[in-house]
């Protein structure tokens, strides 16, 4: 029963809500000083809920003027290395902890909550079923003949069935009770094919696994969001078990916020994950995952719980997403080329265009940008692709010598090598016009983009072999077409 103490890295906390109050009093023998901590699960780590010290008679008592949210929280004794879970639920007013360290399992007591009576006998027999799962698999491991490796697996799908039978009667004989909404939200759903032997078999497990993954979960119901299983759950579905599609996920988001509308936890929690999420999203085109969720809830006032700041970042970041999505139209550059004649982005006629943010004095760009031409002038150039050379950084005037050598030392004269002055960007900004930076997202340099002929955004942000990978697959699939 022992683990490490893992503070909780969430980007948005949850906020207490209620008038009750909590009362929790833990006993502690063999502990006369230091400070306990009650927490609560928010997937594998735990928050600090509050913290209470221990005195000369090994009691301390967390309390509060407020109502604890449902879910399984722990109690860690002074040292932070053991601890207790418990259930709190309706009952918080009068709970008792009496803590025995040499056998947390069994000699630990809980009163003033009859869920945690449940919940007790329901961790002593799962702990005992691991302790005979792990004999059975270190006896198969070891089997040397066919006759007991069947012996010992029948044995341990015995286990399981057991295991399964008896929380499938807890949920059955005791629906309301916490621990069958605990047990229900946390069930797998059951496969159509264990053995799949066609294509078909396996995409009809797919979608009757997807079909059926939340059945066990009301979205109403916030105790589960304080749960070690409900966050890797919910993670598994929005990045291995959906389409990683930015119209699917969005389906799927606003379906299970309008679940969670009762429910402000649960709301909050979906809203705050997704926001995480997606707002510097691992794959390309997910951020307008982001978008939508900024556009539909939070410009719309409907995240009262974020503080100024926190609002403020989601706004600015979005205002620097939705302009580049994925399938969107770029914005026109309007720049001037080395020897100081207008030169845009739209003038650029190309079967694809590739968009280069660089600065002449970083480091990568120095290695990436002779890359590039190399790229360009190996294959790209041949397949109808040019480069639109985007001078960035601050102080361009004083920047241009260094870029102009670098062009002609590195002999990028077959490119659009492009910038401003900072008199043009003064006047854009004079007129409220959104920067290069803004339009395009450039924080770092190098930025790359690819464009269409229509100078559609057909990629963004990626290194140079992912953006000649991508340029192989959309003109062979124009050769296709």
């Amino acid at each position: 029963m022992k683990r490490s103490f893992l503070p909780l890295l969430f980007s948005f906390l949850l906020v207490n809500a209620g008038a009750q109050n909590f009362k929790i009093t833990l006993n502690t023998p063999g502990y006369t000083s230091g400070i306990a901590y009650l927490t609560y699960y928010s997937g594998k780590n735990f928050n600090i809920e509050d913290s209470a010290a221990v005195n000369n008679k090994s009691i301390a008592i967390f309390q509060g003027k407020r109502r604890l949210p449902g879910g399984i929280y722990s109690i860690f004794v002074p040292g932070k290395t053991k601890y207790v879970d418990l259930f709190i639920d309706k009952d918080q007013q009068a709970i008792t902890v009496k803590i025995d360290t040499t056998d947390l399992l069994n000699k630990t007591v809980i009163t003033g909550s009859k869920e945690n009576i449940q919940f007790q006998e329901y961790q002593k027999y799962v702990a005992g079923k691991g302790k005979a799962w792990e004999q059975e698999r270190q006896a198969y491991n070891i089997s040397k003949t066919k006759q007991d490796s069947a012996l010992h697996e029948a044995n341990y799908n015995r286990l399981n069935k057991e295991l399964n039978d008896y929380r499938d009667n807890i949920m059955k004989n005791q629906p309301n009770s916490m621990l069958a909404s605990i047990l229900s939200a946390m069930k797998d759903p059951s496969i159509l094919h264990s053995n799949p032997k066609t294509h078909t078999d396996s995409l009809e497990n797919y979608y009757h696994y997807r079909k059926h993954y939340w059945d066990g979960v009301t979205f109403m119901d916030e105790r589960i969001i304080r749960s070690p299983f409900f966050l890797p759950k919910f993670e598994k579905y929005y990045r291995e078990i959906i389409i990683q599609h930015p119209d699917t996920i969005i389906k799927e988001m606003d379906y299970q916020l309008l679940l969670a509308r009762s429910s402000q936890e649960m709301y909050k929690f979906i809203l705050n994950w997704a926001t995480d999420e997606y707002i510097n999203p691992k794959y390309m085109g997910l951020d307008a995952v982001f978008v939508h969720l900024f556009e539909k809830y939070h410009s719309k006032g409907l995240t009262g719980w974020l503080n100024e700041k926190q609002n403020e970042t989601i706004s600015r970041r979005a205002y620097m997403v939705m302009a580049n999505l994925v399938g969107a139209k770029a914005a026109d550059l309007e720049m001037l080329d080395t020897a100081g004649k207008p030169s845009s982005l739209y003038d650029l006629k190309a079967d694809y265009t590739v968009v280069i943010f660089w600065d002449p004095n970083c480091g990568h760009c120095k290695e990436e940008v002779p890359r590039l031409d190399s790229f360009y002038k190996a294959s790209w150039k041949q397949k109808g692709v040019k480069v639109y050379g985007v001078l960035s950084g601050d102080a361009k005037e004083d920047v241009k010598p260094a870029w102009i050598k670098f062009i002609k030392d590195h002999q990028l004269n077959e490119w659009a090598n492009v910038y401003q002055t900072k008199a043009m960007e003064d006047a854009d900004a004079a007129a409220q016009k959104p920067s290069y930076r803004q339009l395009y997202d450039v924080i770092m340099t190098p930025t790359l983009f690819l464009l269409d002929k229509d100078k559609q955004i057909i990629g963004k942000k990626l290194n140079l072999n992912q953006i000649d990978e991508l340029l192989e697959v959309k003109i062979n699939s124009t050769k296709t077409k």
